[in-house]
């Protein structure tokens, strides 16, 4: 097999992994064993690739419902697979015809299923001829957003900024990086935008291990709203603080670059080993448990917690875009649950007087302030500790009127945008 076809091997392999067996995309890539052997300008484009479809997979799924009557089902599933593959390069990538229609065809045959070279060769030459027409009169926003995750913004934010969210998801996110210290020569290094946050922004490509400071952990990767929720602990210089639900370490880093005493835990081994490869790389130490969160008991409480809990990461769409179709409503009701358990167990790991902030990167209203309402009536412990607009340098339009945090994909639009986010922060009574 040749490097094109064995390229659109994978990225067909991996998008079938995705949305036939709801794997998610970044987990898919990882264990599928032919994506390593791959030129790393292949496998790049196999990144792209899967990005560009599962991102504008409601516009190929039109245009597509335009020109196929039936689609493959069944044990010819993969064809509708190989179709919106090749729709993505000739719509998206801008792939010339002959070689997303060829390398499409063959396709097929090497998935198993000859039989349907003619209607992918057929297909893939309208959607060449007449797939940017079709594409013209359609409302990408609103095409590309699962119709549940569309009401639940209309509903909190507004059809407005619903669609501002929606359609900052159609734009790859640049790369954040965080210094360990000296922001502003890493940013010369890098070639970087310096951001209120600390953060280094890169719009250029290039592999992250080969950029400078990788070697010697001078920085990690990590969204500017992701650096919110260790900064809204104040002055951490010192004091012991729990990272719960930490891997992959970048707000563990951010604490120990910071002066603290930090315990990092997770229940993933695998996302632990990673997170104290990260340290060793940035030359920081954290103690590391590697256990379920909602039950470890420590010897004795913390001064600080950090609950960044597990949540639907519709936040992080603009890096993750298969997850609008791997999550739906129900995923939400279960998550909302682990979240309520964290939550009560991590009120049980604070130092009378301690701070609690909480954290998810999801834009759903019930993973967010709908949990701190309910954990604040349930404990009188706890009260809201507001942050105010001074407290995120250019940042003072996330502040909500109840004093949490809430950002948005669409603000800072003229700089990339930011990851959603939900922060609150609670103090425990002395």
């Amino acid at each position: 097999m040749d490097a094109t076809l064995a390229s659109r091997r994978v990225a067909l392999d991996v998008l079938v992994a995705c949305l036939d067996k709801g794997q998610p995309l970044d987990d898919a890539l990882a264990r599928h064993p032919g994506f390593p052997g791959l030129d790393p300008r292949d496998r790049a484009f196999v990144h792209l690739l899967l990005a560009t479809t599962l991102r504008r997979l409601g516009e190929i799924d039109a245009v597509l419902g335009h020109l196929v009557e039936r689609p493959p089902e069944g044990a010819n599933a993969v064809g509708r697979h190989v179709l919106r593959l090749g729709a993505a390069q000739l719509l998206f990538l801008g792939t010339p015809a002959h070689a997303a229609v060829d390398t499409s065809v063959r396709l097929v045959v090497d998935a198993g299923r000859p039989h349907l070279k003619g209607l992918a060769n057929a297909v893939l030459r309208r959607v060449s001829g007449e797939g940017l027409a079709l594409l013209g009169d359609r409302d990408p926003a609103r095409l590309n957003t699962p119709h549940w995750l569309w009401q639940s913004w209309a509903e909190s934010y507004g059809e407005p900024v619903a669609r501002a969210i929606a359609a900052a998801h159609l734009i790859e996110a640049p790369l954040d990086l965080t210094p360990r210290t000296d922001a502003e020569g890493w940013a010369a290094r890098l070639e970087g935008e310096l951001l209120a946050t600390g953060t280094i922004r890169r719009r250029g490509g290039g592999a992250v291990t080969e950029l400078p400071g990788f070697a010697e952990g001078g920085w990690w990767v990590q969204d500017a709203a992701a650096t919110l929720p260790a900064r809204l602990l104040g002055d951490v210089s010192g004091k012991r603080v729990a990272d719960l639900c930490a891997a992959p370490g970048g707000k563990t880093l951010q604490l120990c670059a910071l002066g603290a005493r930090v315990t990092a835990v997770d229940i993933s081994a695998r996302r632990m080993a990673r997170l104290g490869e990260n340290l060793q790389r940035a030359g920081l130490s954290a103690e590391l448990v590697t256990a379920d969160a909602s039950k470890w008991t420590p010897e004795a409480p913390f001064d600080a917690v950090l609950l960044d809990a597990p949540c639907s990461g519709t936040g992080t769409l603009r890096r993750h875009p298969d997850i609008a179709w791997l999550k739906d409503e129900d995923d939400i009701a279960r998550l909302t649950l682990t979240q309520d358990r964290l939550l009560a167990h991590a009120t049980s790991l604070l130092e009378p007087g301690g701070t609690l902030v909480y954290a998810v990167c999801s834009l759903q209203e019930d993973e967010g302030p709908a949990r701190i309402e309910a954990l604040l009536a349930r404990d009188t412990r706890l009260s809201r500790r507001k942050i105010v607009p001074a407290e995120l340098p250019d940042l003072g339009d996330a502040v909500t009127p109840a004093g949490d945090v809430r950002t948005l994909p669409s603000m800072w639009s003229a700089r990339g945008g930011l990851d959603g986010f939900y922060v609150a922060r609670l103090v425990k009574a002395a």
